[in-house]
């Protein structure tokens, strides 16, 4: 069963979700277990076979039908909708964080302090020593 459709062209589908998702056509190729070359033709495709299809929508985190189905139209109106009746005027916040991001940035250079002093004290202490050595000798 392959899946075609004139104005259905799979293969440009497939090629802008990869591109999307950040994925180049080597990392697909490699995934698959085929050349980029051969990724290349299948972008190439207006259609390609069921079964093709499904490991491609698999490695690109979609489902078959998300690859069918995908309009660039549809994406775009989805992300531009954000802007005219939003209410944190502009600011865009993960679903879900729980933690203030600059309070982990603040915890991670106070960290980082710590360990730095850590660090003198150890190289005073193997100073100290050697110059007790030099000392005896």
């Amino acid at each position: 069963m392959s899946t075609t459709n004139t104005t259905n062209h799979i293969g440009r589908k497939i090629s802008r979700i990869r591109e999307l998702r950040g994925m180049k056509q080597d990392a697909l190729a490699i995934e698959l277990g085929v050349s980029q070359q051969t990724v290349s033709n299948i972008e190439k495709s207006a259609a390609i076979e069921a079964d093709l299809l499904a490991q491609v929508a698999e490695i690109l985190g979609v489902t078959p039908e998300a690859i069918e189905n995908f309009s660039e139209e549809a994406v775009f109106n989805f992300f531009n909708s954000f802007h005219d009746s939003s209410s944190n005027n502009g600011a865009i916040y993960a679903t879900g964080c729980t933690f203030n991001p600059l309070d982990k940035l603040i915890e991670a250079h106070e960290e980082n302090k710590k360990l730095y002093e850590r660090l003198l004290e150890a190289e005073k202490s193997k100073v100290e020593y050697l110059e007790n050595l030099l000392r005896e000798r």
